[in-house]
C-alpha cells in the first residue's frame, strides 16, 4: 500500500531534467522527469499511510509548476512522434465542423437560442422576433477572451425577454460571476454578481431584481483550492451595489447546506431547494412573495429523500420524488397544510425511472428511462394517463421547458449516431403525431448509415444484469481485432444515455468501437441502483465495468490488447480502480480528471460534498474500504500497467488537479515496463464545461492517437 523509498531530488535537478529532454522523444526512448518524495505519513483510525508526494497538492508553488512543465514537455514530445496524431486531429476538425443549435426559449415576443457554426471556440446567443425571422447577436463570449476561455455558463431570461442575466467562467472554473444585459439595446447594467458557484438565479416577475446564493470571497491564492462551505442565499435589486443585497437564508449551523431558488411561475412563492452534498436527498423552503416581510419556512424536512420541485398551482407545488417510490413518482403538497399525512399522490411509481416531468397548462410531460434509453408520455392534471409521446427514434430526449402557460414547448432528439434534432411541439394540437414538426437538423461529414448503435447486457460478479450500449461499423467483424473504447461513469446517481459527440464519433469512423456501460452508482435504474454502487458497495461498480470488459472480449468484439477504457471525475476513479485491480485486462487507459486520492478528496473545494457518495477517512467505518480501491493507494511497484496518458487542467477546482498529479507521480516510480505513463495537463481550463472547442479538438487528437499507438 506505500510507496518504496526513492532518493530525494532537489529543485535544481527537476528543472536540470527539464532542459535534458529531446524534443525528437520517441515511445521507446521515453525519459521521466524525476519526481522528488518526502517523508509525510498519516495516521488513519491506527493505520499508516505514507504520501510521499504530498507537495504536488499545492498547485500554484513553483516546485509544481516546474513539473508541470516537465511532464508536459515529455507528454507533448511523445504525442507530436505518433503519426495517427495529425491525421486525427484534421479528421476531429472536419466533424467538429457542424452547426450546432441550443433549444429555443420563448419570452415574450422574442425567442432566444444559441448556434456555434462549427469551429467556434464558444457558442454564441442570439435573439430573434420569430422561429424563422432573422436573428440577432445578443452574447458573443467569443469576444470575452483571445484563446476562447471566457465561456457563457448560463443565462436566465426575465418572462418578458426585456433583460438577461448571464453567467461567465472564466478558464473553466466554477467561479460563476453574473451581469445583466438590455435585451433591446445590447447594453450591460452596472449590476455585476460576484463569488457565485453551484447556483442559477431567480428572477421577480416584475424585473425588480433576482435570487441567487454565493460563498465569501477566498483568501487570495486559495480561489481554486480552498474549502467552499456557507453558502448564503441573497437577494439582488437592479440598479445596487451587491454589498447591499439582503439576506435570505443562510445556516452557519449547517456549513455544508447549499440553496438553490426557484420563483414559481405565477410569482406567488420562492421555492428553495436545500442541498446538502451530493446525494440527491433534500429539504424545501418557502417565502410569500405577495408578503414582503414574510418568513423563510420549511415546507419538507428531513434530508430523507429527493424532491425536485415541477410546477405550482395556486397553494399547491408539485414535485417528482423517490419517497417511497425509488424509480420516482409526482406528488402535490399544499403550501397551507404541508404535512406528509396530507401529501397526494398525483403520478404513481411505475417499472421506468422518472428523469423529469414539465406541466402545461392541464399536462403532464414525463419523460422517463427504459434500459437507459428515453421514453415520454403525458398525464392529466389528476394523474390519469393521456398516452405515450412519439420519439423520432431510440435514443435520448431533453427540453421539454417553457411557463405553464406556454402554447409551444421544444425538445432535443439524439443518440451515438445522430447529431441533436431540435423539434418544436404545439401544445395546442391534442395529437402529438401532428403537434411535432422539425425546427433543426444538424448535418455532419459522416455517412451515418454505415454505423449502428446495439445494446447488449453481461452479468456482473453477483450476477447483476449490465447494459453496455455498442456503437460500431456495421461492417465490423466480431473476430478480436477492433480497437476498443469502453466507457463508464457509475456514480452520484448520474444516469448515462445516447448522446451524439464528434470526438467518439471520430473514434468510430476510423474503425474503432465505442461502448458505454450503465454501472451501478448510476441512475439508470432509480435509487436502489444507485445506492448499490456507493460507500461500502463501491466495489460493484469496479465489478460491473470488469464484467463489461470481459464480455466484449469473450463476444469478440476485442481482446485485452486492443481495449481501451475512459472515465472522467467520477468515471477517472472508476478508470484508476479497475486499471490497478486488474492491470491484466486492459490495452490503454484514460483517467480523466480523476478522483484519484480517496483519502484526501474531501479537503478541497467542494470535495466534501461528495462524503455522502464515497465516505471518508474521517470515518473509521470507511477507511478500510477506501483504501481498498483508491487508485493512489493500490499502486504496487513492480507491476507493468497497461499504456497511460491521465489528463486534468490547471483550473479545475471541482475535482482539483493535485489528485492527477500525485497518481502519475506514483504511477511513473510503479511502473515496470516501457508502456508510457504520461500525464497531459490543459493549461487555462478546467472540469470540462466551456472549454473551447479549439481544446477540445487537440485534446481528442491526443487522446485518440495515443490509443491506436497502443492498442495493438
Amino acid at each position: 500500500m506505500n510507496h518504496p523509498s526513492r532518493a530525494i531530488t532537489s529543485f535544481t535537478l527537476l528543472l536540470a531534467a527539464v532542459s535534458a529532454l529531446n524534443a525528437q522523444v520517441t515511445p521507446t526512448t521515453l525519459k521521466y522527469p524525476v519526481t522528488k518524495q518526502t517523508e509525510v505519513r498519516d495516521s488513519y483510525h491506527g493505520i499508516q499511510v505514507a504520501d510521499p508526494y504530498r507537495w504536488l497538492e499545492d498547485t500554484e508553488s513553483a516546485e509544481t509548476e516546474a513539473w508541470v512543465t516537465a511532464q508536459n514537455e515529455v507528454t507533448q514530445a511523445y504525442l507530436k512522434s505518433l503519426p495517427q496524431r495529425e491525421p486525427m486531429r484534421q479528421r476531429l476538425e472536419k466533424l467538429w465542423n457542424y452547426e450546432r443549435y441550443t433549444i429555443p426559449r420563448r419570452r415574450g415576443d422574442r425567442y432566444f437560442y444559441s448556434h456555434n457554426d462549427g469551429l467556434q471556440n464558444q457558442s454564441i446567443l442570439y435573439k430573434a422576433d420569430s422561429l424563422s425571422a432573422e436573428r440577432q447577436v445578443l452574447i458573443d463570449p467569443n469576444k470575452l477572451s483571445d484563446d476562447g476561455t471566457v465561456a457563457l455558463a448560463g443565462t436566465v431570461i426575465t418572462r418578458d425577454g426585456s433583460l438577461v442575466a448571464y453567467g461567465l467562467a472564466d478558464g473553466g472554473s466554477d467561479w460563476r460571476t453574473w451581469k445583466v444585459r438590455d435585451v433591446a439595446t445590447g447594453n450591460d447594467l452596472e449590476d455585476v454578481i460576484r463569488w457565485v458557484k453551484f447556483s442559477s438565479i431567480a428572477w421577480l416577475p416584475d424585473n425588480s431584481g433576482f435570487f441567487y446564493a454565493r460563498y465569501d470571497e477566498p483568501d487570495a491564492g486559495s480561489e481554486l483550492t480552498g474549502t467552499n462551505e456557507n453558502q448564503r442565499l441573497h437577494f439582488h435589486r437592479l440598479g445596487t451595489d451587491q454589498s447591499k443585497d439582503p439576506l435570505i437564508l443562510q445556516r452557519p449551523d449547517h456549513p455544508k447546506w447549499g440553496f438553490s431558488p426557484v420563483v414559481t411561475d405565477d410569482g406567488r412563492y420562492l421555492v428553495i431547494q436545500n442541498w446538502k452534498g451530493s446525494e440527491p436527498k433534500g429539504q424545501i423552503f418557502v417565502k410569500d412573495l405577495r408578503d414582503a416581510d414574510s418568513e423563510v419556512t420549511p415546507l419538507i424536512t428531513g434530508f430523507d429523500f429527493e424532491y425536485d420541485f415541477i410546477a405550482s398551482v395556486e397553494d399547491t407545488l408539485y414535485f417528482l420524488t423517490d419517497h417511497q417510490a425509488p424509480r420516482r413518482r409526482v406528488i402535490a403538497v399544499d403550501v397551507t397544510s404541508p404535512e406528509r399525512e396530507n401529501w397526494k399522490q398525483v403520478i404513481g411509481e411505475s417499472s421506468d425511472v422518472i428523469e423529469s416531468v414539465s406541466l402545461f397548462g392541464q399536462t403532464f410531460y414525463v419523460d422517463a428511462l427504459r434500459d437507459a434509453r428515453s421514453h415520454v408520455s403525458r398525464y392529466a392534471i389528476d394523474g390519469s394517463p393521456i398516452g405515450d409521446f412519439d420519439l423520432p427514434g431510440v435514443g435520448t430526449v431533453s427540453g421539454f421547458g417553457g411557463r405553464q402557460d406556454a402554447t409551444e414547448t421544444f425538445f432535443r432528439f439524439t443518440n451515438y449516431v445522430t447529431p441533436g434534432a431540435i423539434y418544436r411541439v404545439d401544445l395546442t394540437e391534442a395529437t402529438p403525431a401532428k403537434a411535432t414538426s422539425l425546427w433543426r437538423q444538424s448535418e455532419i461529414d459522416m455517412d451515418l448509415d454505415a454505423f449502428l448503435t446495439e445494446q447488449v447486457f453481461c452479468e456482473s460478479k453477483d450476477g447483476t444484469k449490465i447494459p453496455i450500449i455498442i456503437t460500431r461499423r456495421k461492417d465490423s467483424k466480431l473476430d478480436g481485432t477492433n480497437q476498443t473504447l469502453l466507457y463508464a461513469y457509475g456514480g452520484f446517481n448520474v444516469s448515462l444515455t445516447p448522446l451524439f459527440s464528434p470526438a467518439n464519433a471520430a473514434w468510430v469512423d476510423a474503425g474503432g468501437i465505442y461502448a458505454v456501460a450503465n454501472l451501478r452508482g448510476g441512475g439508470e435504474y432509480g435509487r436502489e441502483w444507485h445506492e448499490s454502487g456507493m460507500r461500502l458497495n463501491k466495489q460493484n461498480v469496479f465489478d460491473d465495468f470488469i464484467a463489461a470488459a470481459e464480455h466484449l472480449i469473450e463476444a469478440g468484439y476485442t481482446t485485452n490488447h486492443r481495449l481501451g477504457i475512459r472515465g472522467g471525475s467520477n468515471g477517472g476513479l472508476l478508470v484508476g480502480a479497475v486499471m490497478t485491480q486488474r492491470p491484466d485486462l486492459f490495452g490503454a487507459c484514460l483517467p480523466a480528471v480523476g478522483v484519484l486520492d480517496m483519502l484526501r478528496y474531501h479537503k478541497f473545494t467542494i470535495g466534501w460534498a461528495w462524503v455522502t457518495e464515497y465516505g471518508s477517512s474521517d470515518e473509521a467505518d470507511q477507511i478500510e474500504n477506501l483504501l481498498s480501491y483508491s487508485p493512489l493507494h493500490n499502486l504496487q511497484p513492480g507491476t507493468c500497467y497497461p499504456p497511460t496518458l491521465i489528463t486534468t487542467a490547471d483550473r479545475d477546482d471541482r475535482v482539483v488537479p493535485g489528485h492527477s498529479f500525485k497518481f502519475a507521480a506514483a504511477l511513473q516510480a510503479a511502473q515496470s515496463c516501457d508502456h508510457p505513463t504520461l500525464i497531459r495537463i490543459e493549461t487555462r481550463a478546467g472540469h470540462g464545461a466551456g472549454t473551447p472547442v479549439s481544446k477540445q479538438i487537440d485534446q481528442y487528437a491526443d487522446l485518440w492517437a495515443f490509443l491506436q499507438a497502443n492498442l495493438n
